[in-house]
């Protein structure tokens, strides 16, 4: 089977890491989330398992055809976004669902019609990279600020990370893992509820569709989704080479928005809120860690997806088991996992002196994680950067500005 001789350890430790990261980094705002509706814990479990189906579907299915790391991941935003608003509008489960159905539409339609990917094709990617590195730059941050709660567990893991990119550069994050596992093993620093083997059940609740939830609920959640999200994650997927302008037929991002759109509509009366492309996951499973080869890196993403479905099937063992690492051990896996993919979207950004102060500006930007009216900072990096790109193109002839 070509997956299984594609596959190494180094590739399913990046798919399990973007696992744990993504899922313990942002399952506290999915249960608040659900809970702002007024969730049974029979319905958390339910919303855990349509979200690790649909991710996990999402990501797998498309990752073996194509043979390219696509990552699907829930809408962390967006989650925020319905635990205020539900708390503070007082909507039902229903009208919740109802919502979400009404946003699973609009990304479908966007998808279906192609704009966005079209907008981002016209994005310089010094921009995007800029973008991106900004979006991680937060993660390989934490990664060392970690040190304030648990210096020598950080320390051990940035030792064993030096010394197995010295010696087993390709093996570098699995070892580290395994060592901090031991470690934390090894002191009893492992934390959290008990692990219950029972499968997920899913809970169907009828959706009820009023203006005021589509307002308040479905349209915030389908803007956040876009500009937080399927941004940041269209800049990664072309930082890492996989778009289609890499010259090769790349990731189909209108047809994976559109997929994503309709496999949210299908689950949403289980508790699937929106589905999206991810972005710090899935610099994960496409960076040199996850395997030297460009082509045979999605088999880190079908680690992912495979975990996902796990997550799933198994959704309250599964919660227990991964909310029980430290979150020192987390923040530090992640922002060393994520240090090569840092360094080369930096690089790309600051490559082009042309572009150098507009890059630096969307990075800035989007470091910054302001918010305004309700938008995270990804977006607004990338409009600082087109306007100081515009601003600079003023006036200059199409000979004075190199190609994007």
């Amino acid at each position: 089977m070509p997956f299984l001789k594609d596959l190494s350890p180094s590739a399913l430790t990046a798919g399990f890491v973007a696992v744990l990261v993504g899922f313990t980094s942002s399952v506290a705002i999915v249960f608040q989330a659900a809970l702002a509706f007024g969730a049974t814990p029979e319905q958390i479990t339910s919303w855990m398992w349509a979200l690790g189906l649909g991710m996990g579907l999402c990501t797998l299915v498309p990752s073996l055809v194509l043979r390219q790391p696509v990552m699907v991941a829930w809408s962390t935003p967006g989650a925020a976004v319905l635990a205020t608003a539900g708390a503070a509008g007082g909507f039902t489960m229903a009208e919740a669902v109802g919502a979400f159905m009404v946003c699973a539409v609009l990304i479908t339609l966007v998808g279906a019609t192609g704009w966005f990917e079209r907008a981002m094709n016209h994005l310089p990617i010094a921009i995007a990279s800029g973008l991106l590195a900004g979006v991680l730059a937060r993660f390989g941050m934490q990664a060392f600020t970690a040190a304030q709660t648990n210096l020598p567990l950080v320390l051990l893991m940035l030792a064993s990370y030096l010394l197995g990119k010295r010696w087993l550069a390709r093996y570098a994050i699995p070892l580290t893992l395994l060592v901090a596992i031991a470690y934390v093993a090894s002191s009893a620093g492992f934390t959290g509820p008990g692990v219950h083997f029972d499968l997920a059940m899913p809970v169907f609740v009828k959706p009820q569709f009023s203006v005021a939830a589509t307002i308040s609920l479905a349209l915030p959640l389908f803007v956040v989704t876009m500009a937080s999200q399927n941004l940041p994650g269209v800049a990664a997927i072309a930082a890492a080479g996989y778009s289609h302008s890499a010259g090769k037929p790349g990731i189909p991002v209108s047809g994976m928005i559109t997929l994503t759109g309709v496999v949210t509509l299908l689950l949403a009366p289980f508790g699937a809120f929106a589905l999206n492309f991810a972005a710090i996951t899935a610099a994960i499973c496409m960076g040199r860690e996850a395997h030297p080869d460009p082509d045979k890196r999605y088999t880190a993403a079908v680690s992912c997806g495979v975990f996902y479905l796990l997550i799933g099937t198994f959704g309250t063992a599964i919660t227990g088991a991964l909310t029980a690492f430290p979150k020192e051990l987390i923040a530090a896996i992640a922002g060393l996992a994520l240090l090569g993919t840092i360094g080369s979207a930096l690089a790309t950004a600051l490559r082009d002196e042309f572009h150098r102060e507009a890059a630096l500006i969307t990075f800035l930007v989007t470091l910054s994680g302001v918010v305004i009216a309700g938008i995270g900072s990804a977006f607004w990096g990338v409009m600082a950067g087109a306007v100081a790109l515009a601003v600079q193109r003023a006036g200059k002839s199409h000979f004075d500005v190199p190609p994007r």
